[in-house]
């Protein structure tokens, strides 16, 4: 899996100009950015103690700002704060997937309804700049630009629902799941890699025909089987897991 964690000690710098206050911003997101990936894509086990040092020398920080991003990660649901003990990547059961994928769809579900409604046609065709963008990281099979552009797309349909009080109940929930849906990619059996660019085929048709009950089936389909892929890859021997790159 491709991670954008340097492999050695390369210290991220602010960027030049002036405002310290928006060069402090600017580090922080990009701490975040880079960490949120590095646990999102696999290469810290799930329950696992978050590696602080080793993360510090990776990223080239000290630990307050790898401590200010762990809270971060910690809100999102990504990951665990242990009292006095450093932090551990959250691990979600059978029974955990299967609850949290139910409201994902049912948000998406309600989220593509809306959209159609509401939707502009220049929101339409950003989308559809996303979905030729993704399809190009199928192909090269690059699945860290894949997955971000793909959830850049679930996003702009949400934002395009015009519910704030949605937009947040989805940010809250796809923060939680946003690890075990990146590696739900890898489920064998069911080559859902594959299956899951015919679903955004589908998904981008129906959004331009602004045909909201067909959009809002195909979103709640897309995450049932999201979820069942994920839960046959969290029930997957351990050697048919992707090594972390």
């Amino acid at each position: 899996m491709k991670s954008t964690i340097p492999d050695t000690g390369v210290p991220i710098t602010p960027p030049a100009g002036n405002g310290g206050d928006r060069q402090e911003a600017s580090l922080h997101g990009e701490i975040l950015l880079r960490l949120r990936d590095y646990v999102v894509e696999g290469n810290i086990p799930e329950g696992a103690r978050v590696p602080e040092r080793q993360l510090c020398e990776m990223l080239g920080i000290s630990r307050t700002p790898l401590r200010e991003a762990l809270k971060v990660l910690a809100a999102e649901g990504l990951i665990e704060l242990l009292p006095n003990r450093g932090a551990r990547v959250r691990q979600l059961s059978q029974r955990d997937l299967e609850e949290l994928f139910d409201v994902m769809a049912g948000l998406e579900s309600l989220a593509g309804r809306l959209a159609c409604e509401a939707i502009t046609d220049a929101e339409i065709t950003a989308i559809e700049q996303l979905h030729y963008e993704m399809y190009g990281h199928y192909l090269h099979r690059d699945m860290h630009g894949y997955f971000q552009t793909n959830q850049r797309i679930h996003e702009s349909i949400v934002t395009a629902a015009r519910n704030e009080t949605l937009k947040t109940a989805y940010a809250n929930f796809a923060g939680r799941i946003r690890r075990v849906r990146y590696s739900a990619n890898f489920a064998r059996k069911r080559q859902r890699w594959a299956e899951a660019m015919r679903e955004h085929e589908a998904i981008l048709d129906a959004l331009r025909r602004r045909a909201g009950s067909e959009l809002s089936d195909i979103l709640f389909q897309h995450l049932r089987n999201k979820r069942t892929a994920a839960i046959e890859h969290l029930t997957e021997p351990q050697e048919d897991a992707p090594a972390s790159a």
